[in-house]
């Protein structure tokens, strides 16, 4: 990769070359022909990476624009949303919910956790809701969803799962065709964005809907929304060189290599990558005192948060492993300055994570902290030897 920096935090992640060059290719016109064939086949590999039945849009926008895009074509005014938060953007669909009009029930867990499914078969039984919102893995907390455990309560009590895969998208799996555990029992809308794991700079917006979803926004009729109704952009999705609103041309060029590159990697392949990385950063921090926020059962395999072990000044850490090239990010709300997340996703390789490992040790090792980097390296190599290269 041309990187300069290591770019190591929840989003954006790092860009391949080939990647950078489909962007920089010439920008032509939206109704060209041959960017509407770059553009169509974007849209079947995004439907091919989830499976799905239904319809999925590829637009200009962000992960916070399929949130609401997700929302306002499934759940009326009046309608009653429950939100399963694991953290920071779960809550997010809270004030997106009231701003159109939208019930509002909130499970949240305390952060690092997750909410028990327990707490939600008792929700749904006492209330009843049209939809559901997960957060697949909450980029505040690292906390990974169980959606074994949370999909089939929800559809057996009769709601839509929507589910924001904005920081799992292309690294946990995401099966629109699955059903968990009885007939019909799938996820209804996935929602993500292009700068995470799919690797792409930021910019677009990706939802899919499946048949079940779908029918719901015909039911809604009119909704309080123009550039996000769905309406308005399925005959693009079906024939690009259709208009309803300019593509970003260029960053269809990008995403179109970026998803060739994780279908050419193949989604389980891609899947057991991101978890053998997610758990050897772990165990390898822990040999520095670095305590992960979510424990190993519930920690997502795309980005981790680490608490500091006494000591150590979050802005002078995070400082000194920019001024070696590795950029990290730091914790939100009440975890500000106590702890650091750390993205492991997309197109980062076992290099670059040893050379993180590596430096986060040396950094350690100037403020004081007596670590061992040779034996957090190793943990970083026990846990991703199964990785077949």
């Amino acid at each position: 990769m041309r990187n300069e920096e290591m770019l190591l935090i929840p989003g954006p992640t790092p860009v391949v070359d080939s990647i950078y060059d489909a962007m920089a290719s010439e920008t032509r016109g939206h109704t060209d022909p041959r960017f509407v064939e770059i553009y169509k086949r974007s849209i079947e590999r995004t439907r091919e990476m989830f499976k799905t039945d239904g319809e999925v849009f590829v637009i200009a926008g962000s992960g916070t624009i399929g949130m609401e895009m997700a929302l306002v074509n499934t759940v009326g005014a009046g309608e009653r949303l429950l939100v399963i938060s694991h953290g920071y953007f779960g809550d997010r669909f809270i004030q997106l919910g009231k701003a159109f009009g939208i019930e509002i029930d909130v499970l949240q867990a305390e952060w690092g956790q997750q909410v028990a499914p327990e707490e939600v078969e008792r929700q749904l039984s006492e209330r009843t809701y049209k939809a559901v919102t997960i957060t697949h893995a909450d980029t505040s907390t690292g906390v990974a969803a169980d959606l074994d455990a949370l999909v089939p309560i929800v559809k057996k009590h009769g709601a839509l799962v929507i589910l924001d895969g904005v920081c799992a998208t292309a690294a946990m799996e995401e099966d629109m065709s699955k059903e968990y555990g009885g007939e019909g029992y799938t996820i209804d809308v996935v929602l993500t964005g292009s700068q995470k794991a799919i690797g792409v700079p930021p910019g677009l917006a990706i939802v899919a809907f499946n048949q079940t979803a779908l029918a719901a926004r015909k039911e809604l009729g009119h909704i309080p929304a123009y550039y996000c109704d769905i309406e308005n952009w399925i005959p693009i999705m079906h024939d690009p060189s259709k208009y309803f609103a300019t593509p970003p041309v260029n960053l269809i060029y990008a995403y179109d290599e970026g998803m060739k590159l994780v279908l050419e990697e193949g989604l389980e392949k891609r899947y057991a990558r991101h978890t053998a990385y997610g758990r050897g950063v772990r165990s390898a921090l822990r040999e520095y005192g670095m305590k992960p926020l979510a424990e190993e059962e519930v920690a997502a395999s795309t980005l981790s948060c680490f608490l500091y072990p006494e000591g150590v000044n979050d802005a002078e850490f995070r400082a000194a492993l920019a001024g070696v090239g590795l950029i990290v990010a730091g914790a939100l709300a009440h975890l500000g300055g106590k702890a650091f997340r750390l993205g492991h996703m997309g197109n980062t390789t076992e290099d670059m994570l040893i050379s993180a490992i590596e430096k986060i040790g040396e950094a350690l090792k100037d403020v004081g902290q007596d670590v061992s980097i040779e034996q957090a390296v190793n943990r970083f190599k026990e846990e991703t030897a199964s990785i077949v290269q």
